[in-house]
Parts: structure tokens; sequence; C-alpha cells
């Protein structure tokens, strides 16, 4: 959140530098003597039916017919931006057995190579060939291994390139079968949200689909899983399946489960449709300063911004109300105060918002956490306010190299933020109101990288709130990511999406709900938010930050998300009719701009 006009902080992602993995490339000049029993085993390799068998990653790849090296056409494929156009094709193969991939490429920075060998996966690539070259590398298979597969890709930031004639040398593995139906499916653990559930292993699946109500809600690559983002004191219907390379098995036996009692985060008797607003009282810009009591009905949570460090890493938070000569028309502490206790009395939450662009608070130490926890309850019990908003910007948060897992993170700014915000949810108990504002770098992003990425290199922001949320997910009463400022971000369909139109809302949002694997890790997936935890941030005007949307734009998002119409391209992963509301930077600029954004609210909503 801004305290002046838009500036966009999108910080993009270092590159991983790629003389490290030059280096690391075999180039093998001449394929070995293979035997009459051999055969290729590459489905499509001369790409002669397009790209039937490959899957090229944010559609990449297209078949062409210029330039070629035989047949008819030829794989070109387009890096773009932190992609670098990876085509590959999973092969059935036999284990401790040896293989010859070939391929010829032409183009700059040509990769070709196979993963999930067993052994030692290998790679071979050549720098910018302006005629057709041929790439040759070999592997040997690991005495369990039947399946691997093999891919080309090119490097970030490079121009097309062109693959044609890849071969696959080798014995033939043995058919692979759909696996058995997973039996013993049963619950471990409840909660108020969410069910562990476990069940017997399956001989040669490679992973697991979770069925709640018919619809795919989890995968794992072991048998047992927990679905989280439930309702306390509900019935869940639960079924799980087995995969493999051949297809997917038939749904086990169905077994209920029902989450206990809330007593967690909930909607704290939110309305089912909320309208979250950030009120500057701290300091005034171009948008002017608002009194609290002139703060109209229509805004259900009002943040108040902001708290801020007395140091970075202090974890010391003040907060007091704009001085008269930047906000002549300020109001008394006891003006204040009573206006906050009328919200109240009519069913209105206020809160203390903590961080905004200018306050950045890294929680590095104890100390700095328990002085966070001191500091902000005196804010709360000063103003007798319901709650807190987490807004932490910049570099509040980040990961230390080799903090991996958002679901056990060890980097002291983490643990500490989660640890303060649980001694205050336990002091202050279940109508404790607990939201966040992040960006969408600090959580969407995270579906492509998280942290500094397993070769280092990479923004250690990226995904850096996932840790954060996912271990309050049972206390937090809302998360409305600022969908502005923003720079492009991949939706679940793998496509790139910008601000400023309803596709960018929609896409960001059922990411939210639906969940995603963390930097593409099937097996570190986000689970999904409930709709009644998600509310959409947007900019209340075109002053107020970059991403601005218009009223008609923000109803299509509404009518999509909530009715599955009005979608345009991005198909939803749900029909989420419990979804929230908005929330909007800010209740200042909303005045200032005739109140255009609430007024389009109460429209929509019938309020």
């Amino acid at each position: 959140m801004e305290r002046t006009g838009p500036t966009v902080r999108f910080s993009g992602l270092l590159a991983v530098c790629s003389a490290t993995l030059l280096a690391a490339a075999t180039l093998v000049a001449s394929a070995p003597t293979v035997s009459a029993a051999d055969a290729d085993l590459v489905r499509n390799g001369g790409f002669e039916a397009g790209l039937d068998g490959w899957n090229c990653a944010n559609r990449s790849g297209a078949a062409v017919t210029a330039p070629k090296r035989s047949g008819d056409y030829a794989l070109k494929a387009t890096p773009a931006g932190n992609d670098h156009a990876k085509c590959s094709q999973t092969i059935t193969v036999k284990p401790n057995s040896t293989y010859t991939l070939s391929a010829w490429v032409q183009g700059s920075h040509v990769y070709l190579g196979a993963s999930g060998t067993g052994t030692t996966d290998v790679s071979t690539w050549t720098q910018s060939p302006a005629a057709w070259k041929q790439l040759t590398t070999t592997f040997a298979t690991g005495p369990s291994t039947t399946s691997v597969s093999v891919y080309t890709h090119g490097w970030y930031g490079t121009p097309d390139h062109y693959v044609d004639d890849l071969t696959l040398i080798g014995p033939g593995g043995e058919p692979v079968v759909i696996p058995a139906v997973p039996a013993g499916l049963k619950t471990t653990a409840l909660t108020s949200s969410s069910v562990a559930l476990s069940w017997n292993a399956v001989s040669g699946a490679s992973g697991y689909h979770v069925y709640r109500g018919g619809t795919k809600v989890a995968t794992a690559t072991g048998p047992s899983a927990t679905v989280t983002g439930l309702t306390p004191s509900t019935a869940y219907s639960f079924q799980v399946s087995a995969t493999n390379a051949a297809g997917e098995s038939a749904k086990s036996a169905a077994i209920t489960a029902t989450t206990t009692e809330g007593g967690g985060g909930g909607d704290t008797k939110l309305p089912a449709r909320a309208l979250v607003g950030y009120l500057h009282s701290s300091f005034a810009n171009g948008s002017g300063y608002t009194r609290m009591a002139d703060v109209p009905d229509s805004w259900d949570v009002i943040n108040l911004a902001f708290g801020e460090p007395t140091s970075v890493t202090s974890g010391d938070i003040r907060f007091s109300l704009c001085p008269v000569a930047e906000c002549p028309n300020v109001e008394s502490e006891a003006e204040f105060k009573a206006a906050i206790k009328a919200k109240q009395a009519a069913g209105k939450k206020v809160l203390i918002s903590i961080g905004g662009q200018n306050g950045q608070v890294q929680l590095a130490s104890t100390a700095a956490r328990d002085a966070f926890v001191t500091s902000v309850s005196k804010i709360i019990d000063t103003y007798g306010l319901d709650g807190l908003d987490i807004d932490f910007e910049g570099h509040s948060l980040s990961l230390n190299t080799g903090d991996t897992d958002f679901r056990s993170p060890t980097s002291p700014v983490i643990v500490n933020l989660i640890s303060a915000v649980k001694s205050l949810k336990a002091k202050y108990g279940s109508d404790f109101v607990l939201t966040m504002a992040p960006e969408t770098f600090f959580v969407q992003l995270g579906y492509q990288f998280y942290g500094s990425g397993p070769w280092g290199g990479q923004d250690p922001r990226a995904g850096a709130y996932l840790p954060v949320i996912h271990a309050l997910r049972d206390d937090l009463t809302l998360l409305h990511v600022q969908d502005y400022n923003s720079g492009p971000i991949m939706g679940l369909d793998n496509q790139y999406h910008s601000m400023g139109g309803a596709d960018f809302h929609i896409a960001m949002t059922d990411m939210l709900l639906a969940g995603f694997p963390v930097a593409g890790d099937t097996g570190k997936v986000f689970p999904g938010l409930r709709p009644d935890q998600v509310a959409i941030g947007l900019p209340a005007s075109t002053q107020a930050g970059n991403g601005h949307t218009t009223p008609a734009e923000v109803n299509k998002a509404l009518d999509c998300l909530i009715k599955k119409t009005s979608c345009g391209s991005y198909q939803t992963h749900g029909t989420w009719s419990d979804l929230r509301g908005l929330m909007t930077w800010s209740i200042n600029w909303d005045r200032f701009n005739n109140w255009e954004f609430s007024r389009n609210f109460d429209g929509y909503f019938g309020n």
C-alpha cells in the first residue's frame, strides 16, 4: 500500500548463471553401437504429427515447415520471459539398460537431455549453430526405472530454436498398466478446516489424486494427504485414485469425515459480502484526510494505515493520528476512539494495519518478535480495535537459502512472524480478526518460483508469504492480495496475466481458491483457502495505484468467480459462490473519486 502516487515495485528474478549449467553439460561426439533388438522409442520424433506426444511448456512449441531437416515438419520453440521453452515426452524403458538419445538442432543455446533415469540424468547442448547440428548423449537406467522424460529446451531471453529427428535408441520397456484402485482409505486427523487421509500404497502407482465430493482437490506422491480449506462442523465425502504414465485408476470407495467445531479465523461475524478499505489515519497524501466518523456505512472492515516500526528490525510498532500540520481536519484522539466505538456498534470491524510501503518490518530475532506482540497489543488495547492486518511489503519477508518447503519454514523473519501472530490470536481469542494484504510477488508468483530457488540466484522474496498464510490459515479471517502494482503473473492455465482487467483478478483469485504446486513441485501443493476467507484487492482510482480496474471489469470478475459467467478465456477451477468480497486502497482515494468503488460494490451486491 502506498502513501504517494503509484510506483511499480515488481522485482525481476535473477537468472541462474548459464555458465555453470553449460560447464555441467556433457557433449558426446559419437553414439555407441546398439544391438539389433534396440528400437527408436520416441513417439513423433520428427514432429510430422505436430506436437502429438509432446508437452511444450506455456504453449512455447509449434510444428513448422521451415526450417526442417527431413520430412515436412520440425519443432519451433520460443523462449519467453522466465520460460525457456521446454518440450518433453515420457517414454517407457527397461531397468538396467543403456540408451542413446539424439536430436538435430538449429538456433541459439539448444539443450537435449533425459531425466528420471534412476542413475545420472544427462544433458548436452550447443551454442548457436547456423545449420542443423546433431546432439547425442547416452544414459543407463536404474534397477527400478520404467520410464524417463526426454526433453529439449532453449535458454532465457534467446531467440527461437528448432529441433528435428529426435530419437531414443534402446530396448523397449514393458507396457505400463493402469494401477489398481486404492484400498483402505481412512481419516487420520481432523481439525475445524482440514481432514488428514491415508490409504494403502498401490503397486506401480507414481501418484494419487484425492477427490472431495467428486472434485479433485489434492495430489500426492505417497499414500497420504491432508485436505485443507474446509468449513467447521461440516461433513465431506472423500475418494482417492492411483495414477501412473498409463492413466488413472477408478476412484476408491467413498468415506465421510466431519470437521471439528470452529475455533480459528472463521468469519468473525462479517457479512456474507464484505467491503474492506484502508483509512489513511497516520498521514495525508493527495487524496486528503478522512475522519473515522465520515467513513460511510458501506465499509465493513476498516484498516488503519499504518502502524510502523521504530526501526526495520526492532519489532516495536507505533501508531498515532496524522499531525495537525499535515492534516488540518484531523479529529482529536477522543473523537477518533469514539468514532471507532460507533463503527463497532454498527457491526463494523476496525483493525490496525502494520507495514505498508514505508513500514519495513523484519522480525529477525525473538526479541523483535516479543516486541511486536507487546507493541501491537498496546495499540489494539489503546484504541479498542478488533484485530490486525498484516501488510508487510518490500523486504520485510524473504526466505533464507535452503528454506525450500513452505510447510515447514526455517527463515527467522517467517518463523517469528507466525509465532507473533499466534500469540496475539491466543491473547484475544476467537473474535480476533486477522487479515493479510500481500502483493502478488509474494503469493501467486510462488507457482513458478519460491525463494532463491534450487540453484540460488532467484529473488529470495518470491512466494515468501506462502508459509505465513499456510501456517495461519485456521486463524485467517481474510486474505486480500493486492492485484495491482504487479508485473505479469502466470496463472493455473500456464499463461501470463496482466493487471487492469477482469482476467487478472479471475486468474489470481482462482489460484488462491484452487491451490497450486509451489515452484511447480507437485509434492508441495499450497492448499486452496475457503472462499469466505478471500477478497479481491484493487485500487479505488487511477491515482491510487497501477492496475486500476473499471467497475464494469470488476463486475465481470465477480460474475466469473461467483457465478462462472463472463469468464473470458480463463476457466476457473470451481464456482466460488461464497467469495467474501473486495478490498481497496483506499477509503480516502475512493472518496477522492466520488465513492465510485464502494457505490459499485453496493450496487452489485444489492446493498
